[in-house]
């Protein structure tokens, strides 16, 4: 039985090395795939250089990518892995153990951060109380789902955000979901540089917004502010280049009243440029 790790990555060149090393020395041997969004790092390069399948994606998207690896790869399950996450032996065996059982459609794993933030870890215990029992799954928990079921599903969603919790609740409509106790650990790299508790009530009421009906594509612009304002930005250089010229302000031409005799002809008061 062949599980092949698909990651999607987009400028991660300092964690993809370190990754790949990782994971080939899994037993027995993933099948390894990188789907690239047109990272400008190097990650394409890295990828190959580390034994991995490399699928370069027309376009930046982690559905899209992640299903352009899922098209790539050759095992008979498919596991979706991020760059910053560390995918144990322990784990590994785990997965297999898991799909041993027919029932098992698909899941995902427990996940915990590398922080001693206490409130990470409250936050790590609350997403695996809903991932057990709404079978609810974030891509940061690694889902993992056999070949035949993710063909049938169509594959992720091609929406901006929340690609992961829209498949996930199609995959618990197609079988038996479950939630793997062996973790795995995550990257804490945008909780620290946002601030742990900001980040986290942030995405709770974004996915709170989610679950009662707002468009994904809309919240997408909350959670990847700086993406969408530089896409903006190029997007109206490129179809309006004038627009972000600094404007130009007239000047008003002053000057002293003329004093003159009848004899005088009237000058007209010549303009300074604008």
């Amino acid at each position: 039985m062949t599980v092949s790790i698909i990651i999607p990555t987009y400028n991660e060149a300092p964690l993809l090395g370190a990754a790949l090393d990782r994971l080939r020395r899994l037993q027995p041997a993933p099948d390894l795939v990188v789907a690239d969004g047109g990272s400008g790092d190097g990650s394409a390069d890295i990828a190959a250089a580390g034994g991995a399948r490399l699928v370069r994606c027309q376009r930046r998207g982690r559905a899209f990518q992640m299903n352009a690896g899922a098209t790539a790869a050759e095992g008979a399950t498919l596991l979706f892995l991020h760059a910053d996450l560390e995918l144990s032996q322990a784990a590994w065996d785990a997965l297999r153990c898991a799909l041993e059982d027919p029932r098992v459609v698909g899941g995902a794993f427990r996940r915990f951060f590398r922080s001693p933030s206490l409130v990470l870890r409250v936050g790590a215990h609350l997403a695996s109380w809903r991932s057990r029992w709404w079978g609810l799954y974030f891509g940061d928990q690694a889902i993992f789902v056999r070949r035949p079921i993710f063909d049938q599903l169509g594959g992720f969603p091609d929406i901006l955000l929340f690609e992961d919790l829209e498949f996930s609740r199609a995959l618990r409509r197609a079988g038996r979901s479950i939630l793997i106790d062996e973790p795995i650990f995550a990257s804490s790299r945008r909780f620290e540089r946002e601030g742990a508790l900001r980040r986290l009530w942030a995405n709770w009421l974004l996915t709170g917004r989610y679950l009662l009906g707002q468009h994904p594509d809309e919240l997408a612009r909350l959670y990847y502010p700086e993406h969408f304002q530089a896409r903006d930005r190029a997007h109206q250089v490129e179809t309006h280049p004038l627009s972000l010229q600094a404007p130009r302000v007239p000047t008003l031409s002053v000057q002293a009243p003329q004093v003159r005799s009848e004899r005088e002809t009237p000058v007209q008061p010549g303009r300074r440029g604008s």
